[in-house]
């Protein structure tokens, strides 16, 4: 939530909070997703210290644990409204927009105080803060005041009256706490990115994982699934219509698992709500013949290491197989997902609704980056499936990347 190296200057609070508020503060910084960000692996929960890569260099987590030196401990409930509001410490001084000010400021007054209450509450831990190491210019943080100015507006979250409490609730916590389109919105070179653009899908910066558009159901659209179906896969991780891996999975496991009933039907109705209709198919950048090639050595790729999980038709198992007919993620413009699963597999997390998962082994090294290409191009282009094949140079360039 908070990436701060600046120095703490408000007075700090003494009021002891009441436990209903702590524990709606509590609940509240699951959904905001806060401990993912705030806790370094093996660190102590909310004490900061995690590097985080950036196209600029690599931002450190502040600590925002009740420490009254290292941490917010001498933050009043104004100082985090106005950090989690404006994007400003204590001081005035300005945040880098790692810390996503850009929807925490949808979140109400009501909700941040409440948040501010369970932090008190969590166990101090005195650790300085990092500085960051970010590349010239970009270590000049008065360059976000420019920043700002493109690409931040400040407000409250306003409900619209023409739509349901559900659809309301759900866009409050999606826009909001839930910061989906850090990942969902494309993001330009500056490290922005545009209203009109929202959830309109993009590569994550120095990951190497696609975030699909949640506007085209040629991505994640979700407008043809059911509300239990999307319900399943927010709270659960899997569903019958597919299963989350990759950056995803950690928001499941460390956030969206623990939202109660209520509030992850929201989160459907308002994602169901903002899908479209599907564009064309895609068009293949390969040649005719060499695409031909691709999915004749797919097949029996597939047959061979595929279809013993996932169907000879790509009909999957579902829950925990997923169907790859019809299958959004696998029919995407960009198959960076696919290759990367197949290449590297994977689990969905560990949840309270599937605390046993199953997972995917990896075959980067029992298959060449021919046979990889091959495989993910025959399984995009079967079962009336309309992506396009895929290159071995697009295997191999991702065979070479940093796994994040």
């Amino acid at each position: 939530m908070l990436f701060s190296n600046a120095p703490i200057l408000a007075q700090e609070a003494s009021s002891k909070p009441d436990s209903a508020i702590v524990e709606k503060g509590e609940y509240l910084a699951r959904v905001g997703d806060c401990i993912a960000c705030h806790t370094a692996p093996e660190g102590k929960a909310f004490a900061g210290g995690h590097a985080m890569p950036t196209p600029f260099g690599t931002i450190y987590t502040s600590n925002i644990t009740p420490d009254p030196e290292t941490g917010i401990g001498r933050w009043s409930a104004d100082d985090f409204y106005r950090t989690m509001h404006e994007g400003r410490f204590p001081d005035g001084g300005l945040l880098y927009p790692a810390m996503p000010f850009g929807s925490y400021t949808k979140v109400s007054r009501e909700d941040s105080d409440a948040i501010y209450a369970y932090l008190r509450t969590i166990e101090p831990v005195s650790r300085e803060n990092k500085e960051h190491e970010l590349d010239f210019p970009y270590n000049n943080r008065s360059l976000v005041l420019g920043w700002r100015t493109l690409f931040f507006k400040e407000g409250e979250f306003k409900p619209d009256t023409a739509k349901s409490d559900d659809w309301n609730r759900g866009a409050y916590l999606v826009e909001g706490l839930g910061h989906c389109g850090m990942c969902h919105t494309p993001i330009n070179s500056l490290g922005g990115n545009s209203e009109s653009d929202a959830f309109k899908g993009g590569l994550i910066p120095m990951q190497n994982w696609y975030a699909p558009s949640l506007t085209s159901n040629k991505e994640a659209g979700l407008g043809e699934w059911s509300i239990e179906d999307i319900s399943d896969l927010l709270q659960k991780g899997i569903s019958n219509r597919g299963v989350v891996y990759g950056p995803m999975a950690d928001v499941v496991y460390n956030s969206l698992q623990y939202l109660n009933d209520a509030d992850t039907r929201a989160m459907a109705v308002y994602l169901k709500s903002i899908a479209q209709d599907s564009p064309e198919p895609a068009v293949s950048r390969l040649p005719h013949a060499e695409s031909s090639l691709l999915v004749s050595l797919g097949k029996a790729v597939y047959d061979g290491q595929c279809a013993s999980c996932h169907g000879a038709k790509g009909e999957g198992r579902p829950p925990h197989y997923p169907p790859l007919a019809g299958n959004q993620s696998i029919q995407m413009d960009s198959a960076v997902n696919a290759i990367r699963m197949v290449l590297n597999g994977g689990y969905p997390p560990g949840t309270l609704g599937n605390p046993m998962p199953h997972g995917m082994p990896p075959f980067s090294v029992s298959l060449s980056d021919n046979e990889v290409a091959a495989v993910v191009s025959y399984i995009r282009t079967s079962w009336g499936n309309t992506g396009a094949p895929v290159s071995a140079a697009e295997a191999n360039q991702l065979r070479a990347a940093p796994l994040q």
